[in-house]
């Protein structure tokens, strides 16, 4: 993962509503949430909502697909993956985490 994603993935994330909102989307899975279930869930008005999911897409830590009149938001588990990967890529200095940290 090139670090420039690396940074736009943290800066994504480092706002409480938008970490609230990617982890949920982490909870519901690849079926992912309407847009209207999300704002009810994290009581977040409809266009901040909005700011905040732009924000994420843009990042790429979350896909939108459409489902009739819905948009349907989920977690990339691929960059979330991709994400932690390189947050820990060399920790214990490379040796497996657990058998020396």
């Amino acid at each position: 993962m090139e670090t420039k994603t690396v940074i736009a993935s943290l800066a994504a994330l480092a706002q409480e509503s938008r970490l609230g909102v990617f982890r949920l989307l982490v909870q519901a899975g690849p079926e992912g949430m309407a847009a209207s279930r999300i704002a009810e869930a994290m009581a977040i008005p409809p266009s901040s909502l909005s700011f905040h999911l732009k924000e994420l897409s843009h990042a790429g830590l979350i896909e939108a697909k459409r489902e009739g009149r819905s948009i349907i938001y989920s977690a990339n588990f691929a960059a979330m993956e991709g994400l932690v990967g390189f947050l820990t890529e060399n920790c214990c200095g490379g040796v497996p985490c657990g058998t020396r940290c």
